[in-house]
């Protein structure tokens, strides 16, 4: 095997964060970005900028039909996301959450990496500033491993592709820590949910709120 990881790129700060760790560690990089007509498809420009500052390998952009856009507020235009609400249910799951959207990236992500024989596949989900969404939790995690492990002859034969999450046990503000100190320029990325070239950031949906209180409590 070799040293080649396969990062999931939003051109969001998670992602971000995660492509300068494996930077770090001295891998090779090879992004994968997703169009899902996502209404805050600006986040491709943003993951291509990224993609280009990090020098990685190779840049994959996937062009993805939801059997369904109509069921989240990201891609149907009918739909409003909503507003940040520190008072919301621990287990209300909102309106922005994509069906099986983690699932669709890592199956990619897994092709990809067979393909390359990529030994690794790294997301940026994270279980403790989020918006309750099923395929952010640890066992989501571990079982996506587990599939790894029983689906591809890598896995079979013991030589394992390892999917990595290293921040799934942080906050937003232990996040941001951890990319300032890697040199990350969050300014090249955007997190909004309701973001267009004009506005990359509405300051008001889930993903901004989190995104300014972990900026805030780091200072």
């Amino acid at each position: 095997m070799t040293n080649k990881a396969i990062i999931l790129l939003s051109g969001g700060l998670d992602s971000t964060t995660c492509l300068a760790l494996a930077k770090q560690q001295k891998l090779e990089t090879y992004a994968l970005s997703f169009n899902y007509q996502q209404k805050h498809s600006v986040e491709l420009t943003a993951a291509k900028k990224i993609a280009k500052h990090y020098a990685v390998n190779d840049h994959y952009i996937v062009d993805i039909t939801l059997p369904n856009n109509q069921l989240s507020s990201l891609t149907n235009n009918n739909l409003t996301p909503p507003q940040y609400s520190a008072n919301s249910d621990d287990t209300h799951i909102p309106n922005t959450y994509v069906p099986a959207r983690n699932t669709l990236f890592l199956s990619y992500a897994l092709s990809l990496a067979e393909s390359i024989q990529a030994n690794s596949i790294w997301i940026g989900c994270s279980v403790i500033d989020y918006s309750n969404y099923p395929d952010c939790r640890p066992e989501f995690i571990q079982s996506y491993q587990q599939l790894i492990d029983n689906a591809v002859p890598l896995g079979v034969n013991n030589q394992p592709i390892k999917l990595k999450a290293p921040l799934l046990n942080l906050s937003k503000a232990e996040t941001i820590k951890l990319g300032l100190s890697l040199g990350v320029n969050y300014s090249m990325t955007i997190s909004c949910y309701c973001a267009t070239a004009e506005q990359p950031a509405c300051g008001k949906c889930d993903s901004c709120v989190l995104r300014q209180k972990g900026f805030a409590e780091i200072t």
